[in-house]
């Protein structure tokens, strides 16, 4: 039996609760406030009409919808969800969890083997991706909607995260802020943004004024010289400056190499920040027990208890 959401989803137009998911067979659903209809598609509930400008996105995740996934050989995507939310399996285990900017599934894929209940949610199509690796599962359910109007009530989440997305909407700060009340009062938030680069990261921002406007199947095939650029940025005493000239991911798997460089050069919207920063959205929102992860920039706090203040 699938995990069942009702009685938190909400319409994103008017905040008029959803009848109960029972009722909406394959089809979809409608607003009894506002008449706006939530069609399911391929069997994922939609809340937006498009990708809009998460399009690289939708190309990306559906080109590599299991390259980031876990398996039997590695566990980095495991590895990586600790280092950037500073939670345990025993942290997770039996909670109710939103993974804003799901992507294929990656994170949501270690919530569900921890024992949390997964909601995915991302703007872009990835949705297809993240549904066909993880929509079996019963303590799962993806869904396409927009953080910036997302379908709960507020206070319905034990734990909120997003790793690597926010940084990528129009607004960072804005769309931090967006989560927090979705988080339940003891409750915890956690963040992953771009950090400042080094003198690497002006070539490769140059580079994108050209990158983000191309045919994405293009980019995606130039993103190949990934594979054997790695290499050559390893020799002696040049490696390193021809690295900072043209910039690539330097991961050893090569399909992560292809994978990561299109991910830095195709999104419509980049932003970086600092640990300064997000620490002051996190104390501005009266989030306390906040904690500075070691992998910049990555924080998380908790939501207070009614009438905790923020220390």
């Amino acid at each position: 039996m699938r995990l069942d959401l009702s009685g938190i989803l909400v319409c994103v137009g008017c905040g008029t609760p959803l009848p109960p998911e029972a009722s909406w067979e394959s089809t979809g659903t409608r607003c009894a406030g506002c008449g706006a209809e939530v069609p399911v598609i391929r069997g994922i509930p939609r809340f937006v009409a498009s990708d809009a400008y998460t399009t690289s996105f939708s190309f990306e995740w559906n080109r590599h919808k299991k390259t980031q996934l876990d398996d039997a050989a590695s566990r980095e995507s495991e590895e990586t969800f600790r280092a950037k939310t500073g939670l345990t399996p025993e942290e997770v285990a039996g909670r109710l969890v939103l993974d804003v900017g799901c992507g294929m599934g990656r994170f949501a894929d270690v919530v569900s083997r921890w024992g949390g209940r997964a909601v995915g949610i991302d703007l872009s199509l990835a949705v297809e991706a993240a549904h066909a690796n993880l929509g079996g599962r019963e303590n799962v359910r993806i869904l396409q909607a927009d953080l910036f109007r997302l379908p709960f009530r507020h206070g319905s989440f034990d734990i909120v995260y997003s790793l690597g997305v926010l940084h990528h909407t129009p607004s960072c700060e804005r769309a931090f802020r967006q989560l927090v009340p979705f988080v339940r009062p003891g409750g915890r938030l956690c963040v992953w943004v771009y950090g400042t680069m080094g003198p690497w990261e002006r070539f490769a921002r140059l580079y994108r004024r050209v990158t983000v406007r191309m045919p994405k199947r293009l980019l995606h095939t130039l993103c190949h010289i990934a594979i054997p650029w790695h290499h050559v940025c390893r020799l002696p005493l040049i490696g390193p400056l021809l690295w900072t000239l043209f910039p690539i991911s330097r991961h050893p798997n090569p399909d992560w190499r292809v994978l990561d460089t299109f991910d830095w050069y195709s999104p419509e919207y980049q932003s970086l920040h600092t640990f300064p920063e997000v620490y002051r959205w996190f104390r501005s929102e009266g989030l306390v027990d906040i904690a500075l992860l070691d992998f910049p920039v990555a924080v998380a706090g908790t939501r207070p208890e009614s009438g905790c203040e923020a220390g």
